[in-house]
């Protein structure tokens, strides 16, 4: 069992995009393998992408951008669905049972995971999906407060291990059947981040080459690991971290695993100077943390940026696939309808834009 939690610390980096892309090409690629994702951002930007019915065309309005539209009324129908079900079919329905009951495991999880390709037929069998729910911003407080308990004396790791036992039991549930696990993270380092980061062994840093970028690479590893890359006022509060706790506690924290430069500007074929400028800085930060940290990476002999993949921007080509829920391996060049509009994807960039992904999904 492998589980890969995606985050940083900062929105908008592409980190549902990647994890849908992660979660199907590896399930294509690897069909005796069950492949999860669990959604735990309240958006549940995953769990759209993955229920789309990617044969229902949509109108949109001339004076509305692909992205402002509210496309996605025949996904949210799906997810209604899920979330009226009961108990919920959703992480939210599977947390709401274990504040119930907080101290003792739930063995049938099956309630809570769904088959994504029951909604859309591009997608593989072996593809499954615990789907994301607003109430999850709602139950973080009472989460919160569970964990806090006086008694049992490790109620903050047994809280903080509710999604690492979902994954658990999931891994039954597939019985001989190799598994892989895809966690879709929120921002905020929110407590149910905190169960995500908790049920994961590695961590994938999505980045987009900017400086709030890099600083929010240096957020992730002061709020995970409590290390800083000298800077004193952050490192009197990194002392009191999550990684502290989580030895104490005897809970292991994930290694960092890659670092994802997602929507590069090219310029002739490599990036633009600006983009690049950025991109050495933020290797120059992990490789600064490495020196004195590396413990904290998944590979500790190999210089961290060695491990940076990077990713061209090619916005038709993501929103073709986010808006219609198709698989990178269905992508196809040429005219792409979404409802009264076409959208134009042409073969060298597409070829590009699929090679990077599909290095980066090799990765796992």
């Amino acid at each position: 069992m492998t589980a890969y939690a995606f985050w940083n610390n900062k929105g908008g980096v592409g980190k549902s995009f990647l994890s849908f892309v992660a979660a199907t090409e590896y399930a294509r690629t690897y069909p005796n393998t069950d492949v999860y994702v669990i959604d735990l951002c309240p958006q549940g930007n995953v769990s759209e992408m993955l229920l789309l019915d990617s044969e229902i065309l949509m109108d949109f309005d001339d004076e509305m951008s692909l992205i402002d539209y509210e496309f996605l009324q025949s996904n949210y129908d799906i997810i209604h669905k899920l979330i009226g079900m009961t108990p919920r079919s959703t992480v939210a329905g599977y947390l709401e049972a274990r504040l119930n009951s907080p101290f003792r495991p739930i063995k049938d999880v099956s309630p809570y995971v769904c088959r994504p390709q029951d909604f859309n037929r591009k997608l593989p069998t072996n593809l499954l999906l615990v789907c994301g729910d607003y109430l999850l911003e709602i139950l973080s407080e009472a989460i919160r407060q569970t964990s806090q308990l006086a008694v049992p004396v490790d109620a903050w790791k047994q809280v903080v291990s509710w999604i690492k036992d979902l994954t658990i039991a999931l891994r039954q549930k597939s019985g001989n059947r190799d598994t892989l696990f895809i966690l879709d993270c929120n921002p905020s380092f929110a407590i149910y981040t905190q169960l995500a980061l908790a049920a994961a062994e590695n961590l994938v840093v999505p980045f987009t080459p900017d400086d709030s970028s890099r600083r929010a690479v240096e957020n992730v590893v002061a709020l995970l690991y409590g290390k800083t890359t000298g800077d004193q006022k952050i490192e009197t509060y990194a002392k009191i971290n999550f990684a502290n706790r989580a030895k104490e506690a005897g809970l292991d924290v994930p290694k960092l695993y890659t670092f994802v430069s997602n929507r590069v500007t090219l310029y002739r074929g490599t990036a633009s100077k600006a983009f690049e400028a950025v991109n050495e800085a933020v290797k120059n930060t992990v490789d600064r943390l490495y020196k004195d940290h590396r413990q904290i990476y998944t590979n500790p002999s190999e210089l961290p940026s060695e491990r940076f993949i990077e990713i061209p921007d090619y916005h038709s080509a993501c929103v073709v696939m986010t808006v219609k829920g198709i698989p990178l391996d269905s992508l196809q060049a040429g005219p792409n309808p979404i409802g009264r509009k076409s959208i134009q994807l042409n073969s060298e960039p597409l070829d590009k834009y699929r090679k990077a992904l599909t290095e980066f999904v090799s990765y796992l």
